[in-house]
């Protein structure tokens, strides 16, 4: 799936590779028919469990203790030696097991615990008391809500002792593969401790709640074994993976035009901030040559803060306030590598009212789109455009509009726009499936590649490739961010076209990388406001 002229990025490893709980099971299965005991594995994957509680952990474990809720399967039983090791180096350790029957490793780890004088709790535990509760009640097979006795205890300890919970693979009433809820309480774990290699469900959006910080626990599972998932399998994307992410390989001799040729049509009247951030990212890249098509109200003022600049033409806009789009004009491929159409240009119609003149008027515009051959980065109300009147005026739906486009085409929508762009698609990704899925069938579907923005955004590639980012900053996420990210992704997607003549997937991933990652190095615990976009730009600047 990845094509030839570029190199695999990142590594299919166990630091990257996302699964799904059957595909997790599948492996292990694997290992076990190789002849590798259980009991192996289980030990191997609680002792480093245990390492990594003692280190990040240890004066509360040491001053507090540690409650070990047990529950029936191997969950449990690597709950159970992490007990067992935890109270052999000295921490005052209680087990906690609300089942009648355990898997009989289970059963034989809890034997040796009362062995060894580990107390079990005959009674339902303390929400309120101090020791910390380890999680390891029913791991990445969770499909049921995990019921009466269990529920009201995980409530009542997230409002008596916030953050006096840890996860052994999956916190208890958290689907590993979609990141919904089972039931109407999950766990929320100060850390999750997800063995071997990260599912699916631990970075989606609707599981940090539950999640909170993740740690991987490394298995040291052979390259052998991990090449047998699909050559599709989602990659995990961090802040480790910066240095060796795509970069244009570009001559040294190269000059501005050969360095990236971008035309960024931006801003209105009603959302004028929003055309100068788009150029603030763009300009991050390095993109070697940026022209602009801004309406007439900022066009005259631009060199004040994007002296580098050229503006190309002016704009008129609609009586409400937004751009017109039907006096762009004609693209020279020959004198372009991308074009970025969306952030700030507003609405086609006005509350909600049709317009069917703008519409029509606009068409010629969206037509001439369908044989540029140049890279198309689509953003904001350039999505909701086409989603919606310019499909009308052109008699095609937006799918079918991408499908028909001659040229590379990335489109980046937030949630809302998703939907708009893809309905069907939408409704799943909400309920039994994750933004991964949805992403990947939007790409398939329309043969664009896709950023599907949220608090762990995702890139699809039309081939069925998907990265998904595992850190951002929240304390970033407002108004201005995704023009900055737009204008980003097209600069660097211009100069990929200027050296390769092509604008793969993994160029996208790499600029959503790089925004959040300047999002996260801006980070200041103690001023929740420090992340502006204009910051995030002038980092994606020193990050590039």
């Amino acid at each position: 799936m990845q094509p030839a002229a570029l190199p695999a990025w990142p590594a299919r490893d166990g630091r990257h590779l996302l699964v799904s709980s059957a595909q997790m099971a599948a492996l292990e299965e694997q290992l076990f028919a190789s002849g590798l005991p259980v009991e192996a594995l289980m030990e191997k994957a609680a002792l480093a469990v245990t390492r990594r509680l003692l280190e990040q952990h240890g004066e509360r474990l040491a001053r507090d203790g540690a409650l070990v809720l047990v529950g029936p399967g191997h969950n449990g039983g690597d709950g159970l030696v992490i007990a067992r090791e935890l109270h052999l180096a000295g921490v005052a350790t209680t087990l906690w097991s609300p089942f009648e029957r355990r898997r009989p490793l289970t059963e034989a780890h809890l034997r040796h615990a009362h062995w060894l004088g580990i107390p079990l709790l005959d009674h339902n535990p303390d929400p309120g008391a101090s020791p910390l509760w380890i999680d390891a009640l029913l791991g990445i097979g969770q499909r049921r809500p995990p019921g009466p006795v269990i529920e009201p205890l995980l409530h009542a300890r997230q409002q008596q002792r916030p953050g006096g919970l840890v996860a052994v693979d999956v916190p208890t009433g958290l689907c590993a593969d979609s990141g919904q809820a089972t039931g109407p309480v999950t766990a929320l774990a100060l850390t999750t401790y997800a063995i071997g290699l990260v599912k699916t469900g631990l970075v989606q959006d609707a599981a940090l709640a539950s999640v909170g910080q993740l740690e991987w626990i490394d298995l040291g599972l052979p390259r052998s074994l991990l090449d047998t998932l699909p050559c599709d399998q989602p990659l995990g994307l961090a802040a480790r993976d910066l240095a060796d992410r795509p970069r244009p390989a570009l001559s040294p001799a190269a000059n501005k035009y050969q360095r990236g040729r971008l035309l960024v049509v931006a801003g209105s009247e009603a959302y004028q901030g929003a055309a100068s951030l788009a150029l603030a990212g763009a300009s991050s890249s390095g993109c070697g040559s940026l022209q602009a098509a801004l309406p007439e109200a900022l066009a005259s003022s631009l060199w004040q803060q994007h002296p580098h600049v050229v503006v190309s033409q002016t704009l008129a806009c609609h009586n409400h306030g937004s751009l017109r789009l039907d006096q762009l004009t004609e693209l020279d491929p020959q004198r372009l590598n991308a074009l970025l159409i969306g952030p700030g240009i507003g609405p086609l119609t006005c509350a909600g009212q049709s317009s069917p003149e703008a519409s029509f008027s606009e068409a010629d515009c969206w037509r001439s789109l369908l044989g540029w051959s140049g890279l198309l980065v689509l953003d904001a109300d350039g999505l909701n455009r086409l989603a919606g009147p310019v499909a009308q005026g052109l008699g095609l739906s937006a799918i079918s509009w991408l499908q028909q486009r001659q040229g590379p085409t990335w489109i980046t929508p937030h949630p809302a726009e998703f939907a708009r762009l893809f309905p069907e698609l939408a409704a799943t990704s909400t309920t039994t499936s994750t933004a991964l899925e949805a992403a990947a069938q939007a790409a398939r579907s329309c043969g664009a590649c896709v950023l599907l923005k949220g608090a762990r955004s995702v890139v699809a590639a039309p081939d069925g490739r998907r990265w998904q980012l595992l850190e951002a900053n929240p304390t970033s996420a407002r108004a201005g961010l995704g023009d900055v990210l737009a204008g980003h992704a097209a600069g660097l997607g211009a100069m990929a076209m200027a050296a390769t003549g092509g604008a793969d997937a993994s160029w996208l991933a790499a600029a959503a990388l790089a925004h959040a990652q300047a999002g996260l190095q801006l980070r200041a615990p103690s001023n929740q406001g420090a992340a502006t976009p204009l910051e995030v730009a002038q980092k994606l600047a020193q990050l590039c």
